[in-house]
């Protein structure tokens, strides 16, 4: 088994931008700051596989000094760790992700970002959680959001063939 954690924080942006945390668009609250869509939920999530792999940081893949990456769909970043994870020989067996975040309150969308999640990773929702906390006070308060992630990668059937002996 492998695992790996992840991190990502964005500021709320002054522009008029979605709020996208966990692939899903949260009504009328103000979105994050960042050169690609801004969820940091995805972004976590996607530098947890990276970690566990052992590859490169989604900064690194996904430069924010690239224009091809403006605006570009955080499950893009996803998909593209996950093939990493694939052809690596794992298979995502879970992830569990914490949401910090003073507002908007979250708990009315929990359930809608561990579907979102779930089927992005093509695993069961049983496999993913999210929970949200907000900050009590501390930095960086009502200014913005950070999300964690710690994925669990399993063998797959591939590579439990490959580690057999000849």
């Amino acid at each position: 088994m492998r695992v790996g954690i992840g991190y990502d924080s964005h500021r709320f942006s002054r522009a008029r931008r979605p709020l996208r945390l966990g692939g899903v668009t949260i009504p009328e609250s103000p979105g994050l700051e960042g050169h690609s869509d801004a969820d940091v939920v995805l972004h976590a999530v996607a530098d947890a596989l990276l970690g566990a792999v052992g590859g490169p940081d989604l900064g690194e893949l996904f430069p924010p000094s690239d224009p091809r990456y403006r605006g570009m769909p955080s499950r893009h970043f996803i998909a593209q760790a996950l093939r990493r994870v694939r052809s690596a020989g794992w298979r995502v067996g879970n992830v569990d992700t914490v949401v910090v975040a003073d507002r908007p309150t979250l708990t009315p969308y929990k359930a809608k970002m561990r579907r979102a999640i779930s089927g992005l990773l093509n695993i069961s929702e049983d496999a993913v959680s999210v929970k949200a906390k907000t900050t009590e006070g501390f930095p960086p308060k009502a200014q913005g959001i950070m999300a964690y992630a710690v994925a669990l990668l399993e063998p797959s059937a591939r590579r439990r063939v490959q580690r057999k002996p000849s």
